[in-house]
């Protein structure tokens, strides 16, 4: 692994470790927000790995592509790493749909975090629409089957005043 991502990589856990002890102690969804630079990894290896068929590779280049954006739904450039919640919600979302369609035993393999990678897809995408908020949620989820389709995704930021 090159310097370059075991850099991004621990920056982006380190990053959201600090923000836990600090501002986001007590934090309820603690454990998913910890699970983002796991899945950012896992998306990355699974769009590597050729056992995992074109049509879903061009579906993680999606979603990594969300990951690192700067602006997206939550930005993380404005409201710190809480912002990371609604990419893992993505990436849960994302993978649920895929493991459907492959092999459980790649994702699996390339899982670097801890625990069973399933049961932690499962729990997220049980617990998203409480953890984002039910409306913004339904966006994403909206952003990524349109997405799926084939139409063109359209994702701006949440307007000031506009709940979550």
């Amino acid at each position: 692994m090159s310097e370059y991502r075991v850099d991004f990589y621990q920056q982006m856990r380190d990053r959201i470790r600090a923000w836990l002890e600090g501002k986001g102690k007590g934090f309820r969804y603690a454990e998913y927000l910890l699970a983002a630079p796991d899945l950012l990894h896992l998306l990355c290896r699974l769009a590597l790995d050729p056992q995992v068929p074109v049509k879903d590779k061009a579906k993680l280049a999606g979603v990594i592509a969300y990951f690192v954006a700067p602006i997206d739904l939550l930005p993380e450039g404005v409201i710190g790493p809480g912002g990371y919640l609604e990419d893992v919600a993505l990436a849960a979302y994302a993978l649920n749909t895929m493991v459907n369609e492959i092999d459980p035993e790649i994702v699996r393999r390339h899982w670097a975090g801890n625990g069973d990678v399933l049961e932690l897809i499962r729990r997220i995408v049980l617990v998203a629409h409480d953890m984002l908020g039910g409306r913004l949620w339904e966006r994403l989820r909206a952003f990524w089957d349109r997405s799926q389709r084939g139409d063109q995704p359209q994702i701006s930021t949440l307007e000031k005043d506009e709940p979550l």
